[in-house]
């Protein structure tokens, strides 16, 4: 009998980086029968990938409300998951990385009694405000999984220190890696077109690409990050594009400070291939994305990561990403010396990327073959 395999996710991050499984497990039917279940927690930008990879959920929740809380949120989806269980009978589930989805899904499938695969198991900053609330999230959600997906060898070598059996433990490499390398080769081809219309974008200037989102940000963080960005695109010789984030803590201080200024420019958040399609194009990436620090190597671009702490520690080592923090003269001063010192700028460039080669589906239906 096939496998029964539900995926669970609802954020784009997580669509991203399971889409490619989803495709790669029903290349197998004989093998898998793999159902889909999103819950939403990013509408728009989960339906636009959800797309990119003609990915059709079989149970769509629909669970986002405008200014939900943490415990609103992660009620509603344990109380939505239930008579899912019920119904399908899955004999895994599988949820990816640290969002309120993932631990709310691991959560679900436990009480259904339900065996969990973590993919992208072990991601550890050993600060529970650091990212919040993921730290949290990965770290009970590791307390549930029976089966650990980590993308290196350091994600492994903390789920030991927490006592997880070697058994347990599989790295894979990185799923998003799957996705970035494919997008990338297909638009580099031709075979695929980011269907975004880039031609406001200055060739005679400097792309640096903006992301900024972190809930730990919000406040004062944000008011700093924008002071930094509005005192870079004072320079002649860069231009600034920042795909804005929906959530209100966001837009505020972003329009309120940045809107209007030379050099910037404040857009959309961006479906999946045309945000790889601007990365390539950009000169430096800056960003509190986790995803964004482990695409960056792939594509050979320097990485400034606004948060003080990162669970993905392998690209600091191996250099082609530097911690600043939200500190405006940090931000200034280190994007400043990549725009003025050649030297500093090639040695962030990377030709391996720490956290895959583009085969980690490959290894996962691999292994769960196996168990």
């Amino acid at each position: 009998m096939p496998i029964r395999t539900l995926l669970l996710f609802g954020t784009r991050p997580e669509a991203i980086k399971l889409c490619p499984l989803v495709r790669r497990l029903r290349a197998e039917p004989e093998v898998f029968d793999v159902r889909v279940c999103v819950t939403a927690q990013h509408r728009g930008m989960l339906d636009r990938v959800l797309q990119t990879f003609e990915v059709v959920p079989d149970v769509d929740l629909n669970l986002m409300q405008p200014g939900q809380t943490l415990s609103q949120s992660t009620a509603r989806m344990l109380a939505a998951l239930e008579p899912v269980f019920q119904d399908l009978k899955p004999d895994l589930a599988l949820v990816q990385g640290d969002t309120t989805t993932t631990f709310a899904g691991a959560l679900a499938a436990f009480y259904a009694r339900v065996p969990v695969g973590h993919i992208e198991a072990g991601l550890r900053t050993w600060d529970l405000a650091q990212p919040f609330p993921e730290e949290v999230n990965r770290v009970l959600t590791g307390r549930l999984a029976r089966d650990h997906y980590a993308a290196t060898d350091w994600a492994a070598d903390n789920l030991r220190r927490e006592g997880v059996p070697d058994e347990a433990i599989y790295v894979t490499g990185n799923t998003g890696i799957d996705a970035v390398l494919h997008v990338r080769d297909q638009l580099a081809a031709g075979h695929l077109s980011s269907g975004q219309d880039f031609s406001f974008l200055d060739p005679g200037k400097r792309l640096i690409l903006v992301t900024a989102h972190r809930r730990e940000s919000f406040g004062d963080g944000f008011e700093r990050i924008c002071a930094a960005i509005r005192r870079l695109a004072a320079r002649k010789d860069v231009e600034i594009v920042y795909p804005v984030h929906p959530n209100p803590n966001v837009q505020a201080p972003v329009n309120r400070l940045l809107a209007g200024q030379p050099n910037i420019h404040l857009i959309e958040p961006l479906d999946y291939l045309p945000f790889v399609d601007l990365m390539r194009r950009a000169h430096i990436l800056i960003t509190d994305s986790g995803g964004v620090q482990e695409e960056g190597p792939s594509l050979g671009k320097p990485i400034l990561v606004l948060r003080e702490k990162t669970e993905r520690p392998e690209a600091v080592q191996a250099g082609t990403v530097k911690l600043v923090g939200t500190d405006e003269n940090v931000i200034v001063k280190e994007t400043e010396l990549l725009l003025e010192n050649q030297e500093i700028y090639d040695r962030m460039k990377l030709v391996h990327n720490p956290y895959g080669d583009g085969h980690a589906c490959d290894q996962i239906s691999t292994i769960i073959r196996s168990l």
